[in-house]
């Protein structure tokens, strides 16, 4: 006898516990940044470290999106939207480091990059505006977290530390799930939906 059995389930518990945990990437993609560009002190830098960073940050979070973003398009939209916004945020808060300046920097960056990562969500997506509405806030949030973390922002970084990706990840992991529910293996009819069992 054959006894259709569903395969293991994916909840979305899961699927966000990966999200947050991509926070490492972004230390990371800070280094490579500042090993490319060297701190953020004028437009040149600004651009390129945003570049390098965002391809980092891009490629690690659709590796981390349990499969519901492509990693080319999402590596590339986070790379634009983070080299043109840190190029324009830096400006507009004079490359300085307090508090106000860097929450500023933060929220025009993620303008600029949520409505990047915004166009290169699947077709799936439900309200991806929403995405873009939320970066600057959580761009922002970012970089106030890092602050009062009393982590040295002094040395011109191109994204918050560990602190603030912790806190941006694990909020742009609910918004995330909310626009582009994780697929769950017992509801699809493909392959690897059910197993059969020999008795």
């Amino acid at each position: 006898m054959r006894v259709p059995l569903r395969g293991p389930r994916s909840p979305a518990w899961r699927a966000w516990i990966r999200w947050t945990a991509g926070f490492l990437v972004f230390p990371l993609a800070g280094l490579a940044g500042r090993a490319v560009a060297g701190p953020v002190d004028d437009p040149t830098s600004a651009l390129l470290g945003g570049v390098v960073t965002g391809a980092v940050i891009g490629a690690g979070q659709a590796l981390a999106s349990s499969r519901r973003l492509s990693l080319p398009r999402w590596a590339a939209a986070t790379a634009a939207g983070s080299g043109l916004g840190l190029l324009l945020g830096a400006a507009l808060a004079g490359y300085r480091t307090d508090l106000g300046s860097l929450a500023l920097m933060g929220a025009a960056e993620g303008a600029l990059l949520g409505a990047a990562q915004a166009c290169a969500l699947p077709h799936t997506a439900r309200l991806r505006w929403l995405w873009a509405a939320a970066m600057p806030v959580l761009w922002a949030a970012g970089w106030t977290v890092t602050t009062l973390a009393g982590v040295g922002v002094d040395a011109r970084f191109t994204v918050f530390g560990a602190t603030g990706a912790l806190t941006f990840s694990a909020l742009s992991g609910a918004l995330l799930h909310r626009l582009l529910p994780a697929p769950v293996p017992g509801r699809t009819t493909g392959p690897h939906s059910l197993r059969e069992v020999a008795a």
